[in-house]
């Protein structure tokens, strides 16, 4: 009786200016029916309310305040609630921000991208754009050791929500591809990146198993294994992005057909990837830029809350569906035509996946900025891209 008496006076009484003002910033985020319940639990003081924040840095955006409920009372029907409303609100206020950070995206992922590492400004931009490809996008680092190549790979790995990282040589059993031990499946690299990006470094260390099992995966989105009368299919949705040092370690001078032996692959793996950049150890004058740089910036330090941002970022910009306009299928022909007509002077063979990764791009390019439609500044930036990654030599 004492009991129900509280409630009523907990009911009836006002509420106090901090309530009323826990009231109208939740009323930003919520339904009258939530608001109604939020209400009688405040007043009953079955909860609390604090504020919490995104802990982004100015980089990002405007890192805001936005209130959480506080279970006050041991109630699991409560807590359901008050669980459910915190991700409700956590949700809208990420999904506003994400609008607003869309119109910095561009700019900003990229610089998320080997921070550390001066130079190699559009090859970081590509892996930018590949953690908003929803088609496969696969991209070779190609070149000397010491040049950052495996910093891009950490960067991507960190920055998409669904990644794998290894070695080449395979630093388990599993490999890239898989491997059974008794009744269990061991994944390699390959199916733990399913619907997400497999980040290889040292490609050129790659086992002569696994080969099949990488083409199986960047053509058709799958592997297989079959041993020891064990049969069976793994899906294997990826994007590849990897890293890989020449025969000899170190490329040697700038003649096509003298680099050309000195790749690690056959023509066969090689088109299957839809961008090559060779990276280059930099010379005395680009040497002393990257140092005039580096002692101007000191070490770039980067904010874990802001990875995670777009981390998520990425998670959800990945369900925006994006056409390609009939109307740049000219510039995208003449474009590839023109590369095809100069293919004596490219590392690497001009070949019809050049045209997919030029769509694809301009496609992901878009996604960044969470626009469902490709413009021409799109299709430019692709074209950007994959001229840089054809070049030779290099200012």
């Amino acid at each position: 009786m004492a009991s129900d008496f509280m409630k009523f006076i907990h009911f009836v009484r006002p509420f106090s200016k901090k309530e009323k003002d826990y009231m109208s910033e939740l009323d930003k985020y919520l339904e009258p029916r939530d608001l109604k319940r939020i209400k009688n639990l405040l007043k009953n003081k079955k909860i609390g309310v604090s504020f919490s924040s995104l802990g982004i840095s100015e980089k990002i955006g405007d890192d805001v305040l936005f209130p959480q409920l506080n279970l006050a009372l041991e109630d699991n029907e409560t807590q359901l609630f008050v669980e459910k409303t915190n991700k409700e609100i956590e949700g809208k206020l990420k999904r506003r921000a994400f609008r607003l950070f869309s119109e910095r995206a561009r700019k900003t992922i990229k610089e998320f991208i080997a921070p550390n590492i001066f130079g190699l400004g559009l090859a970081k931009e590509a892996a930018a754009l590949q953690l908003l490809a929803t088609e496969p996008i696969h991209i070779l680092l190609l070149g000397d050791p010491g040049t950052g190549k495996t910093d891009i790979l950490r960067s991507v790995s960190n920055l998409h929500p669904i990644t794998s990282f290894g070695l080449g040589s395979g630093a388990s059993k599993a490999g890239l591809s898989a491997a059974v031990k008794g009744n269990e499946i061991i994944r390699g690299l390959l199916p733990m990146a399913n619907e997400g990006i497999c980040c290889i470094d040292e490609l050129n260390l790659m086992k002569k198993t696994d080969y099949a099992a990488l083409y199986s995966a960047m053509e058709k989105g799958f592997i297989t294994y079959d041993k020891a009368n064990k049969h069976f299919q793994l899906d294997a949705k990826v994007r590849v992005i990897a890293t890989s040092n020449p025969k000899g370690d170190r490329f040697v001078g700038n003649i096509i057909s003298i680099l050309k032996q000195q790749i690690p692959f056959d023509s066969a793996l090689l088109t299957r990837f839809h961008l090559v950049f060779l990276i280059r150890k930099p010379g005395l004058e680009r040497f002393a830029k990257i140092t005039k740089k580096i002692v101007q910036n000191d070490k770039m330090k980067v904010n874990i809350k802001d990875m995670e941002f777009i981390k998520d970022y990425v998670d959800f910009a990945e369900q925006v569906d994006v056409e390609f306009p009939k109307e740049f299928e000219k510039q995208v022909v003449e474009f590839s035509t023109e590369l095809k007509k100069d293919e004596k002077k490219y590392l690497i063979e001009i070949s019809p996946r050049i045209v997919i990764g030029l769509m694809r791009i301009a496609k992901a390019a878009a996604r960044m900025e969470l626009r469902k439609t490709v413009k021409k500044e799109d299709i430019d930036k692709a074209e950007e891209i994959i001229k840089y990654g054809l070049q030779i030599k290099r200012e």
